[in-house]
């Protein structure tokens, strides 16, 4: 074969293709993104309307019930959900897994623009956005503080620790957990407001009109130009309170104290994170559907360890959840049984061949091809999990046979015909090298139509199925170029006597004796083939049967390491209502 005969004659060539194969491999595996299974989530949409003020079955019968029959007809959609709460409608539209997901938010901004005019005129706008379902808070950090409020810490996380987290390659975004938004809360006076013939209409026209900043055109002189504005005039409580909702006939001015109580409170105060015992503000930190999940969370811990030095001294910043513990100690004992894997197979390569410098032949092959394999996982968009792990460890005993079949060809012409190891490689390859091309097809085409599975099986198994091959072809390449260029280096001819002495005399003496035994239990058997038949059928018998008694799933339970409680409380139940029962069984969960 040109390619081989190529390889011997120019042994620079060969190495180079070697070097090659691995400098980019290595590259490609820095790039990947790591993640514990492949991305196999659906395309899913969601479409959330606030509209304050009202209650959860207003909110269900004039803004979710409405959405959902006008999106209902949309193509590819597999399952919808809603929660309508109060003040709030969250629907989610989760599509068929080959749809795609910009053709999916598309189609429903359509069929959710032409609903607008049914909606009540005080609702927000619907927002439709595309759900990564992959999107995980891969580290949860907590601020407290001994002397700040919620509303303090809230403060200080949104100004100055928000965007220091955002900025880190690979985070999607950065949420809040049990923020409290400072606000301006005004408590109407029902009877102050019936008193004087006012709605809560009549006072929130009040307020929005009234609490504006609007522009005031410009200031022109000579020389100079002045932005002109009108400051706001309400920024404190006893301020708002003096704010004018409404005048009498008789000329009385009812101001905002009169008919209400102001005060400075949190915009949401129905949500809380605590940390061992005590209110905290959590700071999650989301990464992007293909970012490395280890290299996201290490990142955000070293960031977090400078920004808690900067800190006040009243706070403290820690981790409290780190997501990617499970996964970095899982793929952590792939690569280490891809060690054992390797060192293994170089063993048993070397018992059978007895030396060195012919084990280094087929050796070399496993590194070569399982480096390479990561540049096609690179260039189709694929990332590093345990199944495309799980391919490269079960690829260790494929990627080595080609270049074992051309070795064991070599080996024996320079035996049984007396040629040099440099014509032998040369001869030898070219006897074997169509073997070895259509051998390797052959394997490649027993996973490759796996590619082609739809729903989520094909999803999850089509890395597997790309990553082995990809290692297979590229063992195919090192087995026709670097494997016969070192046999002919390295290979000596066999000694004058014709016997093998030495550790390969031992190992070549005990397979002698391994195949007498064998012959000898061969002769049984042979003369006893209704025995042999039975005991076949019986075989065959038992294990269907014990296919159909093991227990299947999906994928195993393993061990994370930790829990979650959901409580739920009964219907209508407050946020007052169920903080005794949260706190009574984190007290109990604390020891």
């Amino acid at each position: 074969m040109l390619l081989s005969d190529t390889s011997i004659k120019r042994p620079v060539f060969a190495t180079v293709i070697g070097l090659l194969l691995i400098a980019i491999g290595a590259v490609s595996f820095t790039r990947l993104a790591l993640r514990e299974y492949p991305d196999i989530d659906p395309p899913i949409v969601s479409v959330r309307t606030t509209y304050q003020g009202a209650s959860a079955n207003v909110v269900e019968s004039r803004i979710t019930e409405v959405i959902e029959d006008r999106i209902a007809g949309v193509e590819g959609i597999n399952f919808i959900s809603s929660i309508s709460q109060d003040g709030q409608s969250i629907i989610v539209i989760e599509f068929d897994i080959s749809r795609n997901i910009d053709s999916a938010a598309n189609d429903v901004r359509d069929r959710v623009g032409g609903v607008l005019r049914m909606l009540p005129e005080e609702a927000e706008p619907p927002d439709v956005q595309k759900a990564d379902a992959s999107e995980e808070i891969v580290l949860w950090l907590q601020l407290q503080s001994d002397t700040r409020t919620s509303m303090e810490l809230t403060d200080y996380a949104d100004r100055y620790l928000t965007d220091r987290f955002s900025s880190i390659d690979g985070v999607a975004r950065v949420q809040l957990g049990g923020q409290r938004t400072p606000a301006m809360r005004v408590w109407l006076d029902r009877r102050a407001i019936a008193s004087r013939g006012l709605t809560v209409t009549d006072i929130e026209r009040a307020v929005r009109t009234e609490n504006v900043e609007t522009p005031a055109g410009s200031l022109t002189s000579q020389d100079l130009i002045f932005t002109a504005r009108i400051d706001r005039a309400f920024r404190t409580p006893e301020e708002f309170g003096q704010l004018v909702v409404a005048k009498g006939e008789d000329g009385v001015v009812v101001r905002l104290s009169d008919v209400a109580r102001v005060e400075v409170g949190a915009e949401e105060d129905r949500s809380i994170f605590r940390g061992n015992g005590r209110d905290t503000v959590g700071i999650g930190i989301l990464k992007q559907s293909t970012a490395n999940v280890v290299e996201v969370a290490k990142t955000a811990r070293e960031r977090a360890a400078e920004v808690a030095a900067t800190l006040p001294s009243d706070m403290t910043l820690r981790v409290n959840f780190d997501g990617s513990v499970f996964v970095n100690a899982a793929i952590n004992e792939v690569f280490i049984t891809l060690g054992i894997a390797i060192a293994l197979v170089v063993f048993v390569i070397f018992i059978f061949l007895g030396s060195i410098s012919a084990t280094l032949i087929p050796a070399v092959t496993v590194p070569i091809s399982l480096i390479a394999s990561f540049t096609v996982l690179m260039a189709l968009g694929l990332s590093i999990n345990m199944l495309t792990l799980l391919a490269l460890v079960m690829a260790i005993g494929l990627v080595v046979d080609d270049a074992i079949v051309v070795l064991e060809n070599i080996h024996r012409r320079i035996e049984e015909e007396g040629e040099t190891p440099l014509v032998a490689a040369y001869r030898g390859t070219r006897q074997v090298g169509f073997a070895v091309v259509a051998t390797t097809i052959v394997l490649i085409s027993v996973f490759v139509p796996i590619t082609f599975m739809q729903g989520q099986m094909g999803r999850l198994f089509s890395e597997f199925a790309i990553a082995i091959a990809a290692a297979i072809a590229f063992s195919m390449l090192v087995a026709l170029t670097i494997s016969p260029m070192m046999a002919s280096k390295m290979l000596k001819p066999h000694a004058k006597d014709g016997k093998t002495r030495g550790f390969a005399g031992f190992v070549d003496r005990s397979f002698a004796g391994m195949r007498k035994a064998y012959s000898a239990t061969y002769d049984a058997t042979v003369r006893r083939p209704i025995a042999i038949v039975v005991a076949f059928f019986a075989i065959l018998a038992g294990s269907f049967w014990l296919f159909t008694v093991i227990p299947g799933e999906y994928t195993p339970q393993e061990d994370r390491g930790s829990f979650q409680i959901m409580i739920t409380g009964p219907e209508g139940a407050s946020f007052e209502y169920m903080q005794p029962f949260i706190e009574q069984i984190e007290g109990r969960l604390l020891p």
